[in-house]
């Protein structure tokens, strides 16, 4: 009976200890669990949000959720990014500190970065650009492609954030090191100095510059979660951390300048997200024995593991899926009256199980192909630097650079020919570093 009792936790060891020796990072399967749901929680939403139809113009396709009142407060529950970048910023930490105890510099940390987050999204701008070319060229209408490729597009502001602020790490972590408490605090005086001035004036465009503050100190949440500061914390005292924050964001919202609609707070950025996430924060942690407890008992680690090893592919072909998806029915509608009921309709609602489950199907193996371009070999400390090879930290940011404006024009421009041309030719210089770009480039003249 003990042997029985003991069994899930030994294996569970093992497999930490497993993935502990494959990347040199202690994995907590708390995090990883919570990785996996928060996927889960957007690809659900995503999907949710496909309002297809068929107009008197033409078929329809839209955001089903877009100015309903009634999703204000469901958006406190999913809207999930600041747990993300919390997480994101647990993994970074322990990832970066892992790195440079073995001899690693910044600029091999975020070459490492760059090779897992924008070599599978290569392959997604190339595949999503040739398939709506093709579209256009079958005759379908320009307005109708060109609305694909905008839901398509929409995700990609996440990565675009993500490469900077990864490649801001190891400076953040140091920052961490150095001051733990000021770091934050000055960070969110940042976010509340670029709010007060975008609601005074009206600019819209100054928010933008909390693109970067307010993921940046969500970040530095994780950081916090990572050093084991959360772990000294009582539970009535996260109880009152998770109560305190809720009581304030339903103060700025309901009374403040707000929105309720959280997703409304995500374009531009606010500090109603940053307190968003402390809630999120405390409730994790409240929440982290109870998540190991259940992985333990399912026998759930290989799962989430395999899962978390392919997330990114899976955040990046889950929307052109449902597009495709989208366009079979309507293809369906106009060939033999596939049945496309109203959105938010209650036959629409009724179907959306299935419509859930079939996206989640589809997607499946679409991940299992592509998947071979996040999980591709990791460069070498040889081949990313070496001493009087490395590149210089000038070269490596503005590969960071690259890689986030590669996607920063397909969110504004769309996936056009030319513009998926210019992003593929950033993406590239992002992924194989300007530096080495550079000196093949001088070689091939000399030659």
């Amino acid at each position: 009976m003990t042997d029985t009792l003991t069994r899930p936790a030994a294996a569970s060891a093992l497999e930490e200890a497993s993935a502990r020796a494959r990347t040199g990072v202690a994995r907590d399967t708390s995090v990883d669990a919570i990785r996996v749901a928060l996927l889960v929680v957007v690809f659900a939403l995503h999907a949710t949000m496909f309002g297809v139809s068929g107009g008197p113009d033409g078929p329809v396709l839209r955001n089903a959720l877009d100015h309903q009142a009634w999703f204000g407060p469901v958006s406190w529950i999913v809207q999930i990014m600041p747990l993300f970048f919390i997480a994101g910023g647990f993994s970074s930490f322990h990832h970066w500190r892992s790195m440079r105890s073995r001899g690693s510099t910044p600029a091999d940390y975020v070459r490492s970065r760059l090779q897992r987050l924008v070599r599978p999204l290569i392959a997604v701008v190339a595949v999503v650009a040739g398939g709506l070319v093709a579209l256009s060229l079958a005759g379908l209408p320009a307005d109708l492609v060109a609305t694909a490729g905008f839901r398509i597009g929409q995700p990609l502001w996440f990565l675009a954030v993500y490469i900077v602020v990864s490649a801001l790490v190891p400076l953040m972590v140091r920052a961490h090191e150095r001051a733990r408490v000021l770091t934050p605090l000055a960070l969110l005086a940042g976010v509340v100095a670029v709010d007060v001035v975008r609601l005074s004036t009206g600019i819209e465009a100054i928010g933008l510059a909390n693109l970067l503050i307010v993921w940046l100190l969500v970040q530095q949440l994780g950081f916090h979660l990572a050093d084991g500061a959360l772990d000294r914390l009582s539970r009535p005292k996260l109880w009152g951390i998770a109560g305190g924050s809720l009581a304030l964001l339903a103060v700025l919202t309901v009374v403040g300048p707000y929105p309720v609609d959280m997703y409304e707070n995500l374009n531009p950025p606010t500090v109603a997200l940053v307190v968003l996430g402390v809630a999120q924060l405390a409730l994790f942690q409240l929440a982290r024995p109870r998540i190991r407890a259940w992985v333990e008992r399912v026998h759930a680690s290989r799962v989430i593991s395999a899962v978390g090893e392919r997330a990114m592919t899976v955040y990046l072909w889950h929307m052109p899926v449902l597009v495709a998806l989208a366009g079979v029915m309507l293809v369906a509608n106009a060939a033999f009256g596939f049945p496309l009921p109203d959105p938010l309709s209650t036959e629409w609602w009724a179907t959306r199980p299935l419509w859930l489950s079939v996206g989640a199907a589809a997607v499946v193996p679409v991940v299992l192909v592509f998947a071979r371009f996040e999980r591709g070999r990791r460069m070498s400390r040889a081949s990313s630097g070496s001493p009087g090879s490395a590149p210089a930290a000038w070269s490596t940011a503005l590969d960071a650079l690259c890689g986030a404006a590669g996607v920063a024009i397909l969110l504004v421009t769309g996936f056009g020919p030319l513009q998926a041309v210019v992003a593929l030719t950033l993406l590239t210089i992002a992924l194989v570093g300007s530096a080495r770009m550079s000196g093949a480039v001088r070689g091939w003249f000399r030659g």
